[in-house]
């Protein structure tokens, strides 16, 4: 699961994708279930409603943390989970299995916050939800894990937002070393493009937000999208 890890992302236009799944066929196996190669996924992201846990990212604070529930739609499966960027570049995730995503934090899940993270629930609220389909490759020797995420879509106030040309890729591995796939994507010409889902749509799409450090991320976003392929 690397639930406690490194990762590098990039981000691409889907055109791209079909070249470097089969670059990477020999090396890594994907994950199927139910004999589908992807998962529909639903995540749910609580913050402040100042939207504090996204400034923290904004304004470059280490030891930050991210707050949400995701459903793993295909399997009926749903956790709220706690996502923490350490000072020393490791994604730590905690989670717990709930029975349906709610649109408050329950008890429960507020007494696992407050003892994993030290955060009150008391004052958070959902602010966005991000739905995307899933790949996922992994390495033969089980320490390196591919996420591919596409049909990304956004919902927030009542309106959606689709971003249907975009691809969001992780490496994610327990230790930096040598990988197949980064060099693969070196050989495509693609480099390191550092996206959260989460700051991307709240950077796009609430109003008066500060968002100087993500305007680069939203105008490359932008010119994927608008890339025309033959």
């Amino acid at each position: 699961m690397l639930l406690n890890r490194t990762d590098v992302k990039f981000s691409f236009h889907r055109e791209l994708l079909s070249d470097i799944l089969t670059l990477a066929k020999a090396d890594y196996l994907s994950l199927v279930i139910n004999e589908q190669h992807y998962a529909d996924y639903e995540t749910h992201y609580f913050d402040t409603p100042e939207y504090g846990f996204y400034l923290d990212h904004h304004n470059k604070r280490l030891n930050r943390y991210k707050v949400r529930t995701r459903s793993y739609v295909n399997s009926d499966l749903h956790f709220f989970e706690i996502k923490f960027k350490s000072n020393k570049g490791r994604t730590i995730k905690s989670r717990m299995k709930i029975a349906q995503p709610d649109s408050c934090i329950t008890e429960e899940c507020a007494e696992f916050l407050k003892t994993k993270a030290g955060i009150s629930a008391e004052n958070l609220k959902r602010s966005i939800q991000v739905n995307y389909k899933r790949i996922t490759l992994i390495n033969k020797g089980m320490t390196e894990r591919i996420t591919i995420d596409f049909d990304m879509s956004y919902l927030i106030d009542g309106a959606r937002y689709e971003y249907p040309e975009l691809i969001i890729l992780e490496v994610k591995q327990n230790k930096s070393s040598q990988s197949r796939f980064m060099e693969i994507m070196h050989e495509q010409h693609l480099h390191r493009v550092s996206l959260s889902k989460y700051c991307f749509g709240i950077a796009s799409y609430v109003d008066g937000i500060k968002k100087n450090y993500f305007k680069n991320q939203i105008r490359y976003v932008k010119k994927i999208c608008n890339t025309a392929f033959n």
